[in-house]
């Protein structure tokens, strides 16, 4: 049974966010602040953190820096907070997904259940190794090296990175990365996705602003050249 850490001020908040989690079959541990989440993640390291942005003390952008200079635990942010530039931000800073309150706690299950099995299963974007320029992804490790150095990558950076090598010189549109790399599918916000190509070619590519492996086609969405 997968622990999930919840962490955020609201107790109405958690009570909904744990009653739909304990329902999928995840135990939960809860946190008020993000100070006492610290302390939980340090004493024991759950499967997943959903965070909330808005805590008093160490607020949500903080923790989620905090969390990922020592892990690549998967991390899903909540926010009140409609601005692009918020949900930037916590993406920028690690985050693997993000919601806006009001959201739905059955939408947060399933995303939350969908981060939690490709973490558990290192083989969900194939075991093979791929090698392209100075560049080596290991699957089946969950790894990727760029001249024998290796690279850090959070847990859905990899996934992106896998999938889109895997189907070399395949077009794919945001919509499809979300479904296929997310697991769920969107028709409204693919920010997610331009966040993670853009941080991605900061990692791989010799010049992230001539990229010549993550390809921008535009008008249509991403494709991978060897």
């Amino acid at each position: 049974m997968s622990t999930i850490l919840v962490v955020d001020d609201e107790p109405i908040v958690r009570d909904v966010v744990v009653r739909y989690l304990e329902r999928d079959g995840f135990r939960t541990v809860e946190a008020a602040s993000g100070h006492e989440a610290q302390r939980l993640l340090e004493r024991e390291p759950p499967a997943l953190v959903v965070l909330d942005v808005m805590l008093p003390g160490v607020d949500g952008f903080e923790l989620c820096r905090w969390i990922r200079s020592r892990s690549d635990l998967p991390i899903v942010m909540l926010t009140a907070r409609g601005e692009e530039a918020d949900r930037i931000v916590g993406l920028e800073f690690g985050a693997d997904d993000y919601l806006t309150k009001p959201f739905s706690p059955r939408e947060l299950a399933v995303r939350v259940r969908n981060l939690v099995r490709r973490t558990a299963n290192p083989h969900a974007n194939g075991g093979r190794a791929i090698e392209f320029g100075d560049v080596e992804i290991d699957g089946a490790a969950r790894t990727v090296r760029k001249g024998g150095e290796p690279l850090k990558l959070t847990l859905k950076e990899f996934d992106l990175l896998s999938f889109l090598a895997s189907h070399p010189r395949r077009v794919f549109s945001r919509h499809q990365l979300m479904d296929c790399v997310w697991g769920y599918h969107s028709t409204l916000d693919t920010g997610t996705v331009t966040v993670h190509i853009r941080r991605l070619r900061e990692k791989i590519e010799d010049d992230p602003s001539r990229p010549r492996h993550l390809e921008t086609v535009w008008g249509v969405g991403y494709r991978f050249t060897p």
